[in-house]
């Protein structure tokens, strides 16, 4: 692994798992009266659009973090679809 692999890591890990707490909380709670469907909505269309861009690269820090965040994210969606 290249220290440019390293820190790609390091940077996916931090970014992706800063979304359980919310994920958990949110999911916990149900309390969603502080989470903008808007920004939501617009977060995981652009993740999702990360998330391809690493397929099209092969990219796998870029592929993993995407995938994971974008399920936490999505899950945090769904969820205040869902309770509105």
């Amino acid at each position: 692994m290249t220290s440019t692999d390293l820190i790609g890591y390091s940077a996916a890990f931090l970014t992706t798992f800063s979304f359980v707490p919310q994920a958990l909380h949110s999911w916990k709670s149900r309390d969603l009266s502080g989470i903008s469907l808007p920004m939501y909505s617009l977060f995981s269309l652009g993740v999702l659009g990360w998330f391809i861009y690493g397929l099209m690269i092969t990219s796998w820090p870029v592929i993993l973090a995407n995938g994971i965040t974008l399920v936490l994210a999505c899950t945090v969606l769904i969820l205040k679809l869902k309770h509105r």
